[in-house]
């Protein structure tokens, strides 16, 4: 079987495992034959011919989050100055001294991808511009360089990752 050795920080590898075995009480052994999902009839959406796999990658997180946590969550209009502060990794300081009198909104949150079917509808409308979004592309095979690349934004450049079976990208 296939493995993604994790042996640390930033030391995952794949190997071929043909008989796993817990050798620590921090092991897991994971094997996935049949996935059931629950709950479908409002998480699983058939995908338009018209709608790539590589645009339908970004319905996970990178489209959904700013539409919902900024403009649903933010109530931004058509006309509107947005910003967008982004996941940080360490504090960001927001002077709210400065920041109230100049009449900001502050909107934060975690997506949970209600927003994914009017996404979904938006991108086989062709009313998503979406150019460079994805910035590194790689085989299930390559997911320890994709894991390096994405865990390092500031030298690689990335900005979404997408990882592709034999099916390739469209």
């Amino acid at each position: 079987m296939k493995a993604l050795v994790y042996n640390g920080p930033g030391q995952r590898s794949w190997h071929e495992v043909p008989d796993p075995v817990i050798q620590d009480p921090e092991d897991a052994i994971v094997r996935v034959d049949a996935v059931t999902i629950c709950g479908t009839d409002l998480h699983i959406l058939k995908l338009p011919d018209n709608v790539s796999n590589e645009e339908a990658v970004l319905l996970a997180d990178i489209l959904p989050t700013p539409y919902e946590v900024g403009v649903l969550n933010g109530k931004v209009s058509p006309g509107d100055t947005v910003v967008i502060v982004g996941v940080h990794g360490a504090p960001a300081t927001l002077h709210l001294e400065d920041l109230w009198i100049k009449d900001v909104t502050i909107t934060t949150g975690l997506v949970d991808t209600v927003s994914t079917p009017r996404l979904l509808s938006m991108l086989a409308a062709g009313r998503l511009q979406l150019p460079g979004l994805i910035t590194h592309r790689f085989g299930l095979d390559e997911m320890q360089d994709a894991y390096d690349v994405f865990s390092d934004p500031a030298s690689t450049g990335a900005l979404e990752v997408a990882l592709f079976g034999d099916a390739g990208v469209q």
